[in-house]
């Protein structure tokens, strides 16, 4: 599998050992394997490891051993989680926990070791590093119990929820989890392409059957014989496509354009949306017999701000995605609080895209309040929803205090109090703060948009909404 010098693994698993011909098998692949008993591994063989593998099946009590074991060597060797593949939870602890990987407790899986040879140095034949998910929230754990029970049973799944909520890593989980985990999982946007382009992606086409058709080409139903096919945003599927997916769905097989022999399918079917179907079929914009041949089981993902204890937790994800293996930036207790007292309008999306901006404006320090930037859509609301702020000025204090004027030029600000009824007041401030900041310390608005990462015509948009909610603005920067 690959030309990389072998890599010395210590496996500790407490219930049961390789034989010869496992162990062979993972040599063939350029791993040394080092079994250890169930006494744990020395100290010197933790030392020389490249590698620790540890196997987990209730708890993660045996990681927490190892890695007081790899800290009292003064060793930084880095520990792999084997865990069955249907426990989904325990692998998400195992991670929180200090794990750099979880895999299955199986036999040896290329795509799934892809990220330990990669430790190595390694360039593996097959990269397909499995996604990091995140469940910290009762509400996420209850959706990933439920989703590790609909996983089991191969039955077509409608994935509902807001846009950016994350129902492609649901799919995903739905894949993993399933008998279906070996197979490939195929995604398909139905919104991101043209009627004509997405059928022919679908369905396949013979030689000849149309022009520029000079070869045989596979739609992504065949693609995904014995794994999964995601039709994402099923919701802006046209009628003509509905009624032969319909049929599809029904017969389990698929006729290429041009072509009149069936081929049967062995796939599952996962749609999602985050349209309300049943209002579409209300409108006749949607066929109700694909809508139920599609939910033999519905699962609804909430948006971020109903799940709250997500966001820290996918905070911290993203901000080591982004760094990009040099030094992850820290949150400050007040960023953190901003963020968990964030609406969340464009969910988990729009979490990552505040972080991206973060990370720019602390260019390297520790991002804080005044570093974090949300996105327009908050700006057009006048407040809250849930508050009982008034209209108006949207940096008054609650309680009935009264809003400190702000002159040109000159951002002054009355702190709001630190119960949680006033950190959405702190976020609003936090951006009009660095607005501001920017507008005084450049010569043009130009030059400030630019600054601040976003574009001239967004910052226009912002100050047009700062003057409508009574907040002075510099003339130089009103036109």
């Amino acid at each position: 599998m690959t030309d990389c010098k072998m890599i010395d693994v210590l496996w500790f698993d407490s219930n049961r050992s390789l034989s010869q011909a496992e162990v062979m098998d993972f040599a063939g692949q350029g791993l040394a394997i080092q079994q250890v008993d169930g006494t744990g591994p020395d100290s010197a063989a933790l030392f020389t490891a490249q590698l620790v593998v540890v196997s987990l099946v209730q708890s993660t009590q045996a990681l927490k051993e190892l890695q007081s074991r790899l800290a009292a060597a003064s060793s930084t060797t880095p520990i792999i989680a084997r865990v069955d593949r249907s426990n989904f939870e325990l692998g998400i602890r195992a991670m929180r926990e200090g794990a750099l990987s979880v895999i299955s407790n199986g036999p040896f899986d290329a795509a799934e070791w892809s990220e330990v040879l990669e430790l190595a140095q390694c360039q593996p034949v097959n990269n397909n590093p499995q996604p990091a998910f995140v469940f910290a929230d009762p509400v996420s754990r209850n959706l990933l119990a439920l989703a590790e029970r609909v996983a089991q049973v191969d039955v077509t799944v409608l994935v509902t929820g807001p846009t950016g909520a994350g129902k492609e890593v649901l799919a995903r989980i739905l894949h993993d989890a399933s008998a279906r985990h070996q197979g490939p999982f195929v995604a398909l946007n139905c919104a991101a392409m043209p009627e004509n382009l997405i059928e022919d992606m679908l369905f396949g086409h013979e030689k000849g059957s149309f022009t520029g058709a000079s070869k045989v080409q596979p739609g992504l139903f065949e693609q995904a014989q014995g794994g999964t096919l995601f039709l994402d945003e099923i919701g802006e599927m046209s009628f003509h496509l509905q009624a032969k997916l319909l049929r599809i769905l029904q017969e389990r097989s698929v006729v290429r354009l041009g072509g009149q022999k069936a081929i049967d399918l062995n796939i599952r079917v996962i749609a999602a949306t985050n349209r309300d179907l049943k209002a579409a079929i209300a409108q006749q914009a949607f066929r109700e017999d694909l809508y139920f041949r599609l939910t033999a089981f519905k699962l609804a993902i909430p948006s971020l701000s109903e799940r709250p204890k997500d966001i820290l937790p996918l905070a911290e994800q993203f901000l080591n995605q982004q760094s990009a293996g040099a030094q992850v930036p820290r949150l400050t207790r007040a960023a953190q609080l901003s963020l968990e007292g964030y609406r969340w309008p464009g969910n988990v999306r729009e979490l990552q895209n505040v972080l991206v901006r973060g990370m720019v404006l602390a260019n390297g320090a520790a991002i804080d309040v005044q570093h974090l930037l949300f996105d327009d859509i908050q700006l057009a609301d006048s407040f809250d929803s849930r508050s009982n702020q008034p209209q108006g000025n949207p940096f008054a204090r609650h309680a009935g205090s009264r809003a400190t004027p702000i002159a040109d030029n000159q951002p002054v600000w009355s702190a709001p109090q630190t119960s949680s009824e006033s950190l959405n007041g702190t976020v609003k401030h936090s951006e009009w703060q660095a607005i501001m900041n920017a507008l005084n310390g450049t010569r043009s608005r130009e030059h400030a948009a630019e600054q601040l990462g976003i574009s001239p015509r967004t910052l226009r948009h912002k100050l047009q909404r700062l003057r409508e909610q009574g907040i002075s603005v510099t003339r130089a920067y009103a036109r």
